[in-house]
Parts: structure tokens; sequence; C-alpha cells
């Protein structure tokens, strides 16, 4: 795990152009200002990492943010994006930007587990539902959920900027079609790092293997595991339509992306510019989350034009998912906070 760690965080290194440096202070407040060594156009130089593959809806969202901010900035700020997980997965270029090697990451809120153990709230199963999407959106933005979560990440040197959409999973499979919960016994699924993801599966008598997202095509591919759960703008942004077969609205959990900052970084800023960077978040999260629904939807629509089969759940059905699942929230009980937990399910109503 050591050496692969490095051998990530040393292509981290690699890729990115020069780490940024400080450079000197200004006479007013002595403030660092933040160059390259090949390219002084820019105050500041932004590298943004992320495993999303181009066109899917969070890396819209991240070319929207970029677009908006150097905008904004009127050409101090350049925003580097590095998509499709070139600089390793979510883990490795978030720790990398924790360690202030990257300015900015973008993670799974499952794989956010590694950071914080209050991010499994969210991967309860069921615990939130998707007519009840805005209420989640506002606390998270204006509320006392999003201050929850801003000091609990502060307290491991990041700091959220957008809250990005990603969606309702929904279970996929190489093999055999998801109709009840009884179809999902015996299963090799794919799962992320995340405890709770990895309950829910044994909850549902599947074998779970986590694997890193930038290795799950070839896993399903060469049969290492049968199915995965996710959003329909991922799978068919990543192209894994080539090898699903089956689809279920299963709708088990929600995921968002999440951006962080390093905080150390974000703090050192003058106060435009991290007026310039909160701001340009909350505007492009806003654009992010007006098109998501128009992507899924497209998405699933593409699937069934590729011949792919999507079986919609009966409630009774989707009830008795949700009942195979919920001890699971007794098994995370005295991990998870359950303040968090009751902060989310604030919104759902």
């Amino acid at each position: 795990m050591k050496s692969c760690y490095s051998k990530n965080i040393a292509l981290v290194l690699g890729a990115c152009l020069t780490v940024p440096v400080i450079v000197g202070c200004e006479p007013a407040g002595c403030k660092s200002r933040f160059t390259r060594d090949n390219d002084t156009s820019s105050e500041y130089l932004m590298r943004l990492g992320h495993p999303m593959a181009p066109g899917d809806i969070v890396t819209l969202g991240y070319e929207k943010f970029k677009e908006i901010l150097e905008k904004k900035s009127n050409g101090r700020i350049q925003v580097q994006l590095y998509a499709s997980a070139i600089l390793g997965s979510d883990r490795v270029t978030m720790e990398a930007t924790q360690k202030g090697i990257l300015e900015m990451a973008s993670s799974s809120s499952p794989n956010m587990a590694n950071f914080g153990r209050f991010f499994m709230a969210f991967d309860l199963p069921y615990i939130t539902k998707p007519e009840h999407q805005q209420n989640l959106y506002n606390a998270l933005d204006n509320g006392e959920l999003g201050t929850y979560l801003r000091r609990e990440c502060g307290k491991v040197n990041l700091l959220p900027i957008m809250w990005s959409e990603f969606g309702y999973r929904n279970m996929a499979s190489t093999e055999k079609p998801f109709t009840n919960a009884a179809s999902f016994e015996n299963v090799k699924v794919r799962t992320t790092d995340s405890p709770v993801e990895i309950a829910v599966a044994g909850a549902l008598k599947m074998s779970a293997t986590p694997i890193a997202w930038g290795e799950t095509y070839t896993a399903l591919q060469q049969g290492t595991v049968d199915a995965e759960g996710n959003t329909y703008s991922l799978l068919n942004s990543a192209k894994h339509g080539e090898v699903l077969k089956f689809f279920t609205n299963s709708e088990h959990n929600y995921s968002m992306h999440i951006l962080m900052m390093n905080k150390e970084y974000y703090d050192s800023l003058p106060a435009d510019i991290q007026n310039f960077v909160t701001e340009s978040g909350k505007e492009a999260v806003a654009y992010q989350r007006s098109i998501a629904a128009e992507v899924e939807e497209a998405s699933k629509q593409e699937f069934l034009a590729q011949g792919i089969k999507i079986y919609t759940m009966t409630a009774e059905e989707k009830q008795e998912m949700i009942d195979l699942t919920r001890p699971v929230w007794d098994q995370f009980a005295t991990v998870i906070p359950q303040d968090l937990v009751r902060l989310i399910q604030e919104t759902q109503h």
C-alpha cells in the first residue's frame, strides 16, 4: 500500500508543471503571492484533480468553476483541471490536497470516509430521497448541516468549495437482472472503501470488493466483479455501458462529489481572492445542479438505446430493500455522529 501511494504521489508531482512557490511579499500586509517558474501571466495557480470523465455532470461543474473563477479574477487566477483520475484516485488526490501538494481535489462522498468517519452518514441506505433534494441543497449551502461539515473538514485541513450533485446510485450488472432483494444474493459487487457501503452489500448478501474507480471498468470486463452501484451519468460518461447489461432503479444511497481546497492555502490567500473562490463555487454548483437531472435522464436513455435493460422496482420491492438494509444504521450508530444523522434527516420532509 505504501509503495502504491508513493507512486501515485510521484505521478501527481510529475504531471503538474511545478508546485507553486512563494515568490515574495507585498508591502501592504505582506501577502503571499503564488506563481510558477514557466508562466507568470497569473498570480495564482490552482490545480484541481478529480476522477470524472469528460462530459460527466461533475466534470461540467468544474469546467464552469474554472470559467467563472478566471473571469471573476480578471486573469489573476488560473485553474488547471486534471480529470479522469490522471493524477490518481479520489483518495490519492485528496491526500495530496490535504498535504498541500495540490490546491484542490474532488472526491465522492463515500471515499471521503477515509478523511472523516462523519461522511459515512451519507452512505446510510435510503437516508435521503430524491423528492427532498432541494431541502438537502439548502441545508448544505446555507444551513446548520453545511456549517457542521465545514467545521469537521477544517479539522483535517480541508475546506469544501462545491457540494457537487452526483446523484442516486442504481445497481447495475454484467450478468443478470436485479428484480428484487433476493436477486442480489451471491453477486460480486464493486464498492468504494466506505465501510457502510460494504455493510449494505453484506445486508443484501452480496460479496463486496472495494475497487478504485479507475480500475472498475477492467474489473467488470474481466469478471473480478459482476456488479456495481452508481449513477447513470457517471457510468455512461465512463463507457461502462460497454460491459454492463442490466440496471435496476435501487436508488439505495445518494452521493456527492465534493470539491475541497487545502485549508491552509485558502487561509493564506488575500480576502478578495478567497471571495472569488467561494463565490465561483456557489455559482458553479448552482449551474451544475440545474443541469444534473437532464444529464442523468439523457444517460439513462443512451443505455436503453444500447439495448441495456432497466428494471423499475415496485414500491413493495423497494421497501424490501429498505427493510433489509436498515440494520446497517444500527451497526454504525456508535461510529457515525448521531447529531449529523439528525441534521440530514431533518432535510427529508
